[in-house]
């Protein structure tokens, strides 16, 4: 019988069906480091969205067969060590193809056309004090003309592409930092950078691309430039950004992500005159929990796990 064990429940709010084979299920609302080999010890399968697991912790766990990941990313599990192991990794595909792409066209509409400045405006009395109909002062923007520039050319960059299609934007997908040249349909890193009004990052935590935008990286992009970020905080050097938004270097970021989370206070884009900022907007990693997405995560989640089961395992990196 198999003993699966769910180490953050409360990172999906959504049912899971149950397997349809015989198990033990056992569900942890969240996980600390120190309770991971605990409630894993007698495992056979984990459930695992972001909690780490490593080699010297996968060495401590003979039982383990199957790590079923709730999530896409899996910079957080050492996916060698598994391989090794013979420990099977599946991860969540194609789920968020809707639900990430409009999280992104939002935060772009919201800086572009300067959405929290008139906001706060409006709150502070300004329009009700005007001696016209309208009220202006923040500069406005459209999507349609701009370039955007996508770094990712996966099913969430390319949901993004359409979507910014759309609204007549012309889209360019930027190679990989440390190309030599760029490959048919692609710019060059750099042009990227010096091209594009909007760029939006859809592409997984690796060490090549970690640390992939910094602080000469934001200053190579247009002073009237805006960044988004729906992917991975680590991609970019939070400290420098928030020296680019003080110091006006680019015209705006909108980041649905950060470094470590749950965030730490002393996070560089947590400081009170940057969250103060009509300019930067930061959600908190929700860009991929619409209802029907994390139906569609769960319901797939548990396809994952019986498939294994069954010996024919899907969505597997390791």
């Amino acid at each position: 019988m198999h003993h699966i064990v769910c180490l953050e429940r409360q990172s999906v709010d959504t049912d899971f069906r149950s397997p349809d084979f015989a198990h033990v299920w056992v569900d942890y609302p969240s996980t600390m480091p120190d309770e991971v080999y605990p409630r894993l010890v007698e495992a056979t399968i984990a459930v695992s969205n972001k909690v780490q697991l490593r080699g010297d912790m996968l060495a401590r766990l003979p039982q383990l067969q199957m790590i079923a990941v709730s999530a896409t990313g899996t910079d957080h599990i050492d996916l060698d060590v598994c391989r090794n192991r013979g420990i099977v990794v599946s991860n969540i595909r194609g789920y968020a193809v809707h639900t990430v792409p409009e999280h992104v066209l939002m935060l772009m509409l919201a800086l572009r056309r300067q959405l929290l400045a008139y906001r706060a405006d409006v709150a502070a009395g300004c329009w009700q004090r005007s001696p016209v109909f309208c009220l202006s002062g923040h500069a406005v923007n459209d999507l349609h003309g701009a370039t955007l520039g996508l770094v990712g050319r996966g099913a969430l960059g390319q949901g993004v592409a359409r979507l910014a299609e759309a609204f007549g934007m012309r889209v360019i997908w930027g190679e990989r930092r440390d190309a030599s040249e760029p490959r048919p349909g692609y710019v060059d890193f750099e042009t990227l950078l010096h091209q594009a009004d909007v760029i939006s990052l859809h592409c997984p935590l690796t060490a090549q691309t970690r640390g992939m935008i910094g602080a000469m990286e934001l200053r190579a992009m247009k002073r009237e430039a805006i960044l988004i970020n729906a992917s991975r905080g680590g991609l970019v050097d939070e400290a420098a950004l928030a020296t680019a938004l003080r110091e006006g270097i680019i015209a705006g970021a909108g980041f649905d992500v950060l470094s470590v989370e749950p965030p730490r206070a002393d996070n560089p884009l947590l400081a009170p005159d940057i969250l103060a900022l009509p300019n930067f907007i930061l959600t908190p990693h929700v860009a991929w929990s619409s209802q029907s997405a994390m139906a569609t995560l769960a319901s797939q989640l548990i396809d994952n796990i019986e498939a294994f089961v069954a010996g024919t395992p899907r969505n597997q990196l390791a």
